[in-house]
């Protein structure tokens, strides 16, 4: 379940438990924990999140978040999908001299299912052959 799922989900929850029989829509959200907890965050912040355009919620986020809705702050924290992103655009800084490559680390976080993307080119590499007449074809200035 990704971070926006579960942000969902727990908006679901927290309006049955109020008895509105519906989920508590952001803005509705964003006035509870004013009320409740009198810290503020913004409605932008969290349609970001839900959106999946943003993958990460900050430190003082996820603790604010994990106290309204009562649940651990691990619940709200990377998936498998996130680490990837993580370690790919790591990765990316890394090769600052082969921009080709760090290109393709950062635009392989940047996919909305990195984890497919990375089984789906172990596939593709295990084909005979593949590789070569997809990279004669996708990059044919790159040829080894």
């Amino acid at each position: 379940m990704t971070l926006a799922q579960k942000l969902r989900q727990l908006r679901h929850l927290e309006g049955d438990l109020r008895g509105l029989g519906r989920e508590l829509t952001q803005a509705e959200l964003v006035r509870a924990i004013k009320k409740d907890l009198g810290a503020t965050i913004s409605q932008s912040y969290l349609s970001l999140i839900e959106k999946g355009s943003r993958k990460h919620l900050s430190n003082e986020s996820r603790q604010l978040l994990a106290r309204f809705f009562k649940v651990h702050p691990g619940y709200l924290v990377a998936t498998i999908e996130t680490r990837l992103d993580r370690w790919l655009m790591d990765g990316a800084a890394r090769f600052p001299h082969d921009p080709a490559l760090a290109s393709a680390l950062e635009r392989l976080a940047a996919h909305a299912d990195t984890r497919r993307c990375l089984v789906l080119l172990g596939e593709m590499i295990s084909m005979p052959g593949l590789v070569d007449r997809l990279a004669e074809t996708l990059l044919p200035e790159e040829r080894t």
